[in-house]
């Protein structure tokens, strides 16, 4: 089956989000429009607001989604999402969804250079309009921030060692193709790693990726502003595809969901002390069906994960 316009976890996610017919929902990662269209199936006089910062998808949603007055196509960062809705006179919402991954269209097309399976330009941008990309990154920053980020948003073990293969290669020619980088990548490595499951490449590129989209700043951003944002009821379904972004969503929706430890400490009794602002709805975080995994190999990470405001 095609993984073109295949949205991860799209049954378990929209169940969990509970859409009421008449409400106000927002879906963070619009993509090709599938979360989103699920939304819209089950709204009568409900609105949705949907985010994406590619153009692309923007344009295909806008012909998918044509003459609906029920959805706001909204191209921009999901971080804007408090300033979008002030515009929009929207003060609560009762439900959000975002699916973090990179949709398949974007992996799919060479030209974008998210993929290492590709010879193409090293571009990695979701916004084609900003000026970072990923020949920026390799070829300008130094070999600690790379080092950095190679760490930080690729967790490999041997970061040091890649960037100081880059800073290397770079000297003699810029890097400019992901096949370029690719070799660089397998050169640095001990034949240990090289012989290890999974491409080489790809927490390289999941640096660079997460790196040139800002994205683990825009998802704690937009985590921050929601507890203000969703009514009474109203749940938020996070869909993650690595551990650094499931990390912060598990985390942060623990915190929402537990009782300050500084009023635990005090002489309260237990049925007094305050409710916590969110209920857990996912102790464990679902996971694709087998069907779904026979499907679609990208839905193999995917973790699913739930909280409802009280």
């Amino acid at each position: 089956m095609s993984t073109l316009h295949y949205s991860v976890m799209l049954f378990q996610s929209i169940d969990l989000l509970d859409v009421k017919p008449n409400g106000i929902y927002v879906d963070l990662t619009l993509g090709r429009g599938g979360h989103s269209a699920a939304i819209l199936d089950r709204l009568d006089n409900g609105h949705l607001y949907s985010f994406d910062k590619d153009q692309a998808a923007i344009d295909y949603c806008r012909d998918r989604f044509a003459n609906d007055p029920r959805i706001t196509l909204i191209r921009d960062d999901y971080a804007s999402l408090s300033q979008w809705l002030d515009q929009y006179g929207v003060s609560a919402v009762d439900g959000v969804l975002a699916d973090l991954g990179v949709s398949s269209p974007q992996f799919d097309d060479p030209l974008r250079g998210f993929s290492y399976r590709y010879d193409a330009p090293l571009d990695m941008r979701m916004d084609q309009n900003q000026p970072l990309d990923g020949a920026v990154v390799v070829n300008t920053y130094s070999v600690d921030e790379l080092t950095r980020l190679f760490r930080e948003y690729g967790e490999h073990p041997h970061a040091f060692r890649i960037a100081k293969a880059i800073e290397k290669a770079r000297t003699q020619k810029p890097i400019e193709t992901t096949f370029e980088l690719v070799d660089i990548i397998k050169k640095a490595l001990p034949a240990k790693e090289l012989n290890k499951k999974g491409h080489p490449a790809k927490q390289i590129f999941q640096a660079l990726r997460i790196e040139v989209n800002n994205e683990l700043h825009g998802l704690t951003t937009v985590l921050n502003e929601l507890p203000d944002l969703i009514k009474p009821h109203g749940r938020i379904v996070f869909i993650t595809f690595h551990s650094l972004e499931d990390r912060i969503v598990k985390k942060t929706f623990a915190k929402w969901c537990a009782i300050d430890p500084m009023l635990k400490r005090m002489p309260i009794p237990q049925e007094k002390l305050p409710k916590p602002s969110f209920t857990l709805l996912t102790k464990h975080p679902l996971q694709a069906s087998s069907k779904e995994l026979d499907e679609n190999h990208r839905s193999h990470s995917a973790k699913c994960r739930a909280v409802e405001r009280n």
